[in-house]
């Protein structure tokens, strides 16, 4: 946790350092959304691992009209899977206890649940931004870096050993990600934003197989994946020390041009 922090002080002083050369400022901002989450190569599909996705940011923009921006945050971002069973799967395909050597057995099997793989992360993302000052809106492509501070994992109705020290997981990941925003009033905003996983965050064997006629277990499928996060995540964000003004701009026929309220441009000297 101590080296996840002093990479954030590291990115703010960065910052800190090309805004004192442009004569530029900060702008803050609070982000509270939610995270729509699958982990690719895991055997479950679909976005239906839904978590937090809070924290905050500094933006510096990079010219003076401020349609170029870079930003880095500090969040608290759950990820992971899950898959509901549906029913009679567990008699239809026999999963046995044998071949789970990390399964907690002083945990009941869940015969509803499929797959729960629960990863909570502290993140910092950088991002470059490019905004459209007519619409009002942003958009964005950067990088970010996770530490892993929570793991759980249910699989197959079995509860395994699994977290942050047991090396399931890797504690880091690495992300690519692009988002895009629209001004809903003033300082608020609507976001969407993708992530996907650069580095693999686990290599993981399946092994599936079915009851046969002299009792025994055929396997049927013996394969390993390479397993990386992957979201789309819905996220409000508040500008903190932005200031808006009415736009006045209109064309010919006295339409506005542009949106209901416009950034104010401070001057720099």
């Amino acid at each position: 946790m101590k080296r996840l922090f002093l990479n954030f002080l590291f990115v703010l002083g960065l910052l800190s350092v090309v805004a004192t050369a442009n004569a530029q400022r900060f702008v803050g901002s609070a982000v509270l959304g939610m995270n729509c989450a699958q982990i690719e190569g895991d055997d479950i599909h679909g976005f239906t691992k839904f978590g937090v996705n809070a924290g905050l940011g500094v933006h510096l923009p990079l010219n003076r009209a401020e349609t170029w921006t870079v930003s880095a945050e500090l969040l608290f971002a759950q990820k992971g899977s899950y898959k509901h069973c549906s029913e009679g799967y567990f008699d239809t395909i026999h999963y046995d206890r044998s071949m789970f050597e990390d399964v907690n057995r002083t945990i009941p099997f869940n015969p509803n649940i499929k797959c729960n793989i629960s990863l909570d992360y502290v993140q910092i993302p950088v991002l470059f931004h490019y905004e459209d000052m007519r619409t009002g809106c942003k958009f964005g492509l950067g990088f970010s870096w996770s530490r892993l501070v929570r793991a759980k994992e249910i699989y197959n109705g079995f509860t395994r050993y699994t977290n942050v020290r047991s090396g399931t997981f890797r504690t880091s990941d690495w992300s690519i990600l692009a988002d895009a925003d629209i001004r809903l009033y003033k300082n608020l905003s609507l976001g969407v934003r993708w992530e996907f996983s650069m580095v693999p965050i686990r290599q993981m064997t399946y092994i599936c197989g079915s009851p046969n006629a002299s009792g025994g277990f055929e396997i049927l499928r013996n394969e390993t994946n390479k397993l990386r996060n992957h979201l789309i995540t819905v996220r409000l964000v508040y500008y903190i020390n932005e200031q808006f003004a009415r736009n006045t701009k209109t064309n010919n026929k006295g339409e506005l041009i542009g949106t209901k309220w416009v950034r104010t441009i401070p001057n720099y000297n």
